[in-house]
Order: C-alpha cells, then structure tokens, then sequence
C-alpha cells in the first residue's frame, strides 16, 4: 500500500512539475509578445499581463507543492541545527504540523474563495470566472497535504525517485 502511494505521488509531482513549467514556459512567451506588441508595433495588448499574473499564480502555488515533497524550499536551519537532537525532532514535527494546517486553510478557505467569486469575471477574459483564477489555491493544499501525508506515513521519497535524476554528476 505504501508503495503504491509513493508511485502515485511521484506522478503527481511529476504532474505538477509539468504543469508549472508549462505555465513558466507560457509567461514566458507572452510577456515579451505584450513588450513588443506595445513597443515596436505600437499596439498594445491588454491580454498579456493579466495572463502572466493567472498564469504566476498557478505556477506559484503549483510549484509551491512539488517543492514541498522535494523538500527544496527555503528553510533557515541555523536554529534547528543550535539545538539538542531531541529538541530539533520535536521542532521538525512542529513544522509538519504547521505545513498540515496551513494546507487544511489553503484547501477549506481557497474554496470559499473560488465560490465567493466564481459569478465574477476577469476584465479582461469575459468568459474566464475570477474563481478559476483562484483555484490554484485549494488546489495546491489538497496537493501539498497529499504530499505531507506521504512525508509522515512513508518518509521522505527514495533516492530513486524523479526528483533526485537532475543531481550533479561526478566527475571521473
């Protein structure tokens, strides 16, 4: 069973990583697009800083997830490496513990977000509800809850995993 959780959430990070990368790759393309649209055309489009800002958004949170599992966010260590290791274990939970809280708040209140404001439009995208725009939220806490969920039942993922592939190589 813990195996099969593990595998699915390697595809989910992969998943993740993907649709991230899609949406970097996407600002990207637009932002220079919108720079020499008003620039050098002397035309300028009202679509493409609104989209960057959707498109940020959902890499933001997105990538905020997977770097969760691959546990390359930024931590500041110096305290946890100042203490004794029985209270740097106690702190390590406390972290945990927060990391599930504020995923529980990202998914319960970035819901009521989405609903709130599903009815509204983007200005500048008519058909595009402003609740899609948030939806990378409560979509990011259930993701980075499944990750921790993983993180407490399993451990940290193998050293097989995806995640480590892009590591340096030595030299011979």
């Amino acid at each position: 069973m813990k195996q099969t959780y593990t595998k699915l959430m390697e595809w989910l990070y992969l998943l993740c990583i993907v649709l991230s990368g899609t949406a970097l790759v996407i600002i990207t393309l637009i932002i220079p697009f919108g720079v020499f649209m008003r620039y050098v055309m002397n035309n300028p489009q009202s679509w493409p800083e609104p989209a960057s800002v959707v498109m940020m958004v959902f890499f933001s949170f997105i990538g905020g997830s997977a770097i969760y599992r691959a546990n390359v966010h930024i931590a500041v260590e110096s305290l946890l490496n100042s203490v004794s290791p029985s209270v740097k274990s106690w702190m390590l939970i406390g972290v945990e513990a927060c990391m599930g809280v504020i995923s529980l708040f990202m998914l319960f209140y970035g819901y009521q977000l989405c609903q709130i404001t599903w009815n509204q439009s983007v200005p500048e995208f008519p058909g595009m509800p402003v609740g899609l725009v948030y939806a990378p939220i409560p979509l990011a806490g259930f993701l980075t809850l499944l990750f921790l969920i993983e993180r407490l039942w399993v451990g940290h993922p193998p050293a097989s995993s995806v995640m480590y592939s892009d590591g340096a190589v030595e030299l011979e």
